[in-house]
């Protein structure tokens, strides 16, 4: 059987957020069941690096008859002033460009105590 003709002009780029709409699954590993409590679980993490961090209290999960799920807390929420770099607000910013957040700062987000013998990040 012969090789079909492949070449680089066969190659595809997905720049930005169209990758993460195209193919989801290679953010939160896929686009069942797994893939939500991926999602679920960073939106409790940022909210526990909230409290760790001496920023937040109160964190509440509620899960609706219609299976949707609300994470909230009485953390700093997400800055809504223009960073200047880009000049988007904050809310902007995080919503819709890839890998923008505070957690990478470490005067910000001090690193998290990790319990081994429980298993639990904290």
């Amino acid at each position: 059987m012969a090789a079909p003709d492949y070449s680089a002009r066969h190659l595809t780029v997905l720049e930005g957020l169209e990758a993460v709409r195209k193919r989801p699954g290679m953010y939160i590993g896929s686009t069942d069941s797994r893939g939500l409590m991926h999602c679920l679980w960073e939106l409790i993490d940022n909210s526990v690096d909230e409290s760790v961090a001496g920023h937040g209290t109160d964190i509440t999960v509620e899960i609706f008859g219609d299976g949707s799920v609300q994470v909230s807390d009485r953390g700093r929420g997400v800055p809504v002033d223009i960073e200047p770099r880009t000049g988007l607000t904050g809310v902007e910013l995080v919503f819709t460009k890839l890998h923008a957040g505070g957690n990478s700062e470490p005067a910000l987000m001090p690193p998290r105590v990790v319990s081994t013998e429980s298993g639990h990040r904290w």
